[in-house]
């Protein structure tokens, strides 16, 4: 284990998240000199105040032997896949004046996949704990999409659209990125466990933190910062008002990510944030993969600009199954929706108001009816 492998680990350590003195003094004499000054607080005063509190805990050695145990590394901007075009993105924000917005010093990381080639084509797909039927399934046929063009996903491992992002790019076979608010080492939430061991086996778990650390509120607003900033957009699901999802925006556009919105029900506190976010100009409306590409990225090789010949060809399977299932004339309720489709009641409400929005189906006080 080299010498400036542990002084990278120490520094990480000691600045417990984004921390840009320490980026900068890094910058200019190299981390083994930089470990050092800070050991023996030969620092500037805003730098000595910053670090007093940890400089005396070094368990470097400890913890990256650890990590290796857990399948894991530590990545860092020595690494030829540290993500450095992604966080280019930073340098234009003053992390003086906002001292949460620093470029990561490390990633501490588990999983064997290269973070820069994960995201060298990548989306955030967030959104709130409190998902409905509706925006899992959005979430799901989204991600479904994205990962069959080649799109990496990235999310925070929450509950909600967080796990069914997570989940749909793993039932895609294509791996995934979860950024925590914590070490490596602990699932956060608990109920995630397996989910995160599966990512670690096909994608990577990353966090700036060290093993050990525990989750707090501030360290969730940092993570956000990451999710967004190793995402070429970033897009929200379903949003309540006050939703974190809104945060990882933000950042999205203070980093020149293309931030995007799928609408909801108007009646759904689920998507009060969304709709906000497209009214007054914070977002883009999207309504399909598709839209999600077209403002990430350029369009690839063999990808058809005019898009899908028929509205139908553009439809989930599960959507094909509630559209074919409506007569010709009148109107059907739900429930016999899902007895002729054979899906479940939440899947036929997830699925309608997509249709709705594509103009296919519509509805009155009878039931749902076609349009096409």
């Amino acid at each position: 284990m080299s010498a400036r492998m542990l002084a990278w680990a120490y520094l990480s350590q000691v600045a417990l998240g984004p921390c840009a003195p320490l980026i900068e003094l890094v910058a200019a004499v190299g981390p083994e000199e930089a470990a050092r000054a800070v050991r023996e607080a030969e620092l500037p005063e805003v730098l000595r105040t910053r670090t007093e509190a940890r400089r005396n805990l070094d368990t470097a050695e400890r913890d990256l032997e650890r990590l290796e145990r857990l399948g894991g590394r530590l990545l860092t901007p020595d690494d030829d896949e540290w993500p450095a075009w992604k966080l280019l993105a930073f340098g234009g924000i003053d992390a003086h004046r906002d001292r949460e917005a620093a470029v990561p010093l490390a990633l501490w990381t588990l999983g064997s996949a290269s973070a820069a080639e994960l995201t060298d084509r990548a989306v955030a797909v967030v959104g709130t704990r409190a998902a409905s039927g509706y925006g899992e399934h959005v979430t799901s046929r989204f991600v479904d999409d994205l990962c069959g063009a080649g799109w990496t996903v990235v999310s925070g491992a929450a509950y909600g659209i967080d796990g069914v992002a997570h989940r749909a790019s793993l039932a895609a076979g294509m791996p995934t990125v979860a950024v925590l608010a914590c070490g490596v080492d602990r699932a956060y939430p608990a109920g995630h466990a397996r989910m995160l061991r599966e990512i670690a086996e096909n994608g990577l778990v990353v966090s700036e933190y060290p093993l050990g650390v525990t989750p707090a509120r501030h360290r969730f607003l940092a993570r956000n910062r990451l999710v967004a900033g190793l995402s070429d957009a970033v897009l929200v699901v379903e949003a309540g008002a006050r939703s974190g999802a809104r945060n990882t925006a933000a950042w999205g556009a203070r980093l020149g990510r293309p931030v995007l919105a799928v609408p909801g029900p108007v009646t759904s506190a689920a998507s009060v944030g969304c709709h906000r976010m497209i009214r007054d100009g914070h977002a883009q409306l999207v309504a399909r993969a598709a839209d999600v590409i077209a403002a990430a990225g350029p369009i690839t090789l063999g990808e058809n600009e005019s898009g899908p010949t028929r509205r139908l060809d553009a439809l989930s399977v599960t959507e094909s199954r509630v559209y074919e299932a409506l007569p010709a004339t009148g109107a059907i309720g739900v429930r016999e929706l899902s007895e002729q489709s054979g899906q479940t009641m939440a899947a036929v409400r997830g699925a309608l108001p997509i249709l709705e929005l594509d103009g296919l189906v519509g509805q009155d006080e009878t039931g749902w009816f076609r349009r096409g």
